[in-house]
Parts: C-alpha cells; sequence; structure tokens
C-alpha cells in the first residue's frame, strides 16, 4: 500500500513538473509572439512615417517649383529691370536656392534618422526615438512653412512692384 502510495505521489508529482514545464514553454511562447507583434508595429510605425516624410518632400517640392515658376514669369514680365529690381530678383532667387538645399539637406538627415530607429534593438527605446522623431517632424515642417511664406511674400512684394513699374 505504502509503495502504491508512493507511485501515486511520484506520478502526480512528475504530472504537476510536466504541466508546469508546459505552462512556462507557453508562456515562453506567448512572450515571443507579443514581442514579435511589438516589433512589426514599430516595424509599419517606421514605415509610415516614412511614406508621410516622402509626402511633405513632395510638398515641398511643388511649392519651391510654384515659386520658382513665378519668380521666373516675374523676370520674363520686363525684360530689363531697373537696377533697383534686380537685387530683389537675384535676393528672391538665393532665398529659393537656399530653401532647396536646406530641403535636400533636411532630407539627408531624415533618412539617416529613420535608419537608426530602424536599427533600434530596443523596442521601448525605438519608439521614444520615433516619438520625438515626429516631434522634431512638426517643428521642421512648420519652419519650412514660415520660410515658404516669407520668400513667396518676397516673391508677391517684388511681382508687386513689377507690375507698378509698367
Amino acid at each position: 500500500m505504502k509503495v502504491a502510495a508512493s507511485l501515486l505521489v511520484f506520478y502526480f508529482v512528475m504530472l504537476f513538473i510536466h504541466v508546469a514545464g508546459d505552462a512556462h514553454a507557453a508562456a515562453d511562447q506567448l512572450e515571443e509572439i507579443l514581442r514579435e507583434q511589438t516589433k512589426a508595429r514599430q516595424e509599419d510605425k517606421v514605415k509610415e512615417l516614412k511614406r508621410q516624410d516622402q509626402i511633405e518632400n513632395l510638398k515641398r517640392d511643388q511649392q519651391s517649383s510654384q515659386s520658382q515658376q513665378q519668380l521666373e514669369q516675374v523676370k520674363q514680365q520686363k525684360s530689363e529691370p531697373s537696377q533697383a529690381q534686380h537685387p530683389q530678383a537675384t535676393q528672391t532667387q538665393q532665398q529659393l536656392d537656399q530653401l532647396k538645399n536646406d530641403q535636400q539637406l533636411q532630407r539627408l538627415q531624415t533618412d539617416q534618422q529613420l535608419n537608426r530607429i530602424e536599427r533600434e534593438p530596443n523596442p521601448v527605446r525605438q519608439q521614444q526615438q520615433t516619438n520625438e522623431f515626429q516631434r522634431q517632424q512638426q517643428i521642421n515642417s512648420l519652419q519650412d512653412q514660415i520660410r515658404r511664406n516669407q520668400t513667396q511674400q518676397d516673391l508677391d512684394r517684388f511681382r508687386h512692384q513689377q507690375q507698378n513699374l509698367r
């Protein structure tokens, strides 16, 4: 009887160890799945940031091209601008050129920053970097808008002066 009871206890202990091992393995699998899901969500977030950045870049390019075309139209309206107008046209052209150069530099910096975020192995740190990137992009976008508006105002002022000289 003692042997049977001992075997029964031994059987239950072994069963408990087996079940506990299975539960631990299941917990490990669940943890791995959660890690993979987090990683996939963060990769999707980075891809979305890249798409948003591409859209912003296209908008900036379009606005720069429009400003450049407007400046060219104003320059062509009068084939020989007076000495007072020539410096203003040159200044506006320099502003447009600087804006294009700044945008190109910003694109390169953005690409580098997104690549660093993608390579970050720590999910929490990657999320922090993503949030900081988004904040910085919003700031950059507003600063770009201010510069474009200033250039547009200068262009409009130049166009108005051209029209008043006719």
